[in-house]
């Protein structure tokens, strides 16, 4: 089945659940019936809402693994960190959002692990992004201020990052990039690896190499390099002296 976000068939094998339970919180009945189909074929267990404050509700009461919310609800507001933080559990969340919409999401994110996805999107970027919020969290480098290496540090609660005193001005893509490269310090990280974590697939061509280009340019400038090409093998972050 066509639609403006993507098909039914998009489904790759390597994104499946095992029964995790969802909640999608989605007004627009397209959308709620192609994430809610998508997801049960997937392996997931479903449950649907259609505002913020119903989700609200809904995860006060019970148990999710997961929130799938659509960031232009009308009432996306109330789901922000002064909501939340009475919350027993709350659940990572993959926000779904378009791209002019997205400086204001992020500023105004709450506590807890988030990802977006932005519209129009790909079933298959959906899957990959919530096979990663639901995996088990890598073991990184923990600031009290969120993760980081030196004197590089992300603000997860913001989408920040500054080394030293000096704030990074980074794209959602570069801003992805570090935090998989910091929570893998000293680990080097495949082409395919960084792929599938930034952008939900492989990338072709020299995508990475630019990605990595970009995001070298405004980490290491005026500092000693933190990020390290292993040619052949992919790509680290670390002290040279802490080479892998």
């Amino acid at each position: 089945m066509a639609t403006p976000y993507g098909t039914l068939r998009e489904t790759p094998a390597l994104a499946r659940g095992d029964g995790q339970h969802v909640l999608v919180v989605a007004r627009e009945p397209e959308l709620t019936e192609l994430l809610s189909s998508t997801l049960e074929l997937a392996g997931y267990r479903v449950g649907l809402a259609d505002s913020a404050a119903e989700a609200l509700a809904r995860v006060e009461r019970h148990r999710f693994d997961l929130v799938v919310l659509d960031g232009e609800l009308p009432d996306v507001g109330r789901l922000d960190g002064r909501r939340t933080a009475a919350l027993a559990h709350r659940p990572p969340a993959l926000v779904l959002t378009v791209c002019d919409s997205l400086p204001g999401l992020l500023r105004e994110r709450g506590p807890g692990e988030r990802d977006y996805v932005t519209k129009p999107f790909r079933m298959a970027e959906v899957l990959a992004r919530i096979h990663v919020l639901l995996r088990t969290s890598v073991p990184g480098p923990r600031r009290a201020d969120g993760l980081g290496y030196g004197d590089l540090v992300l603000d997860d609660a913001r989408c920040r990052a500054r080394r030293g005193g000096r704030s990074l001005d980074l794209t959602p893509a570069e801003y992805r990039l570090l935090r998989h490269l910091l929570a893998n310090a000293h680990r080097v990280l495949s082409k395919e690896q960084i792929g599938r974590y930034v952008w939900g697939d492989v990338r072709g061509g020299n995508a990475i190499e630019q990605l990595i280009s970009r995001l070298r340019r405004k980490v290491d400038r005026d500092a000693p390099a933190l990020i390290h090409t292993r040619r052949g093998f992919g790509y680290w972050l670390g002290r040279a002296d802490g080479e892998p």
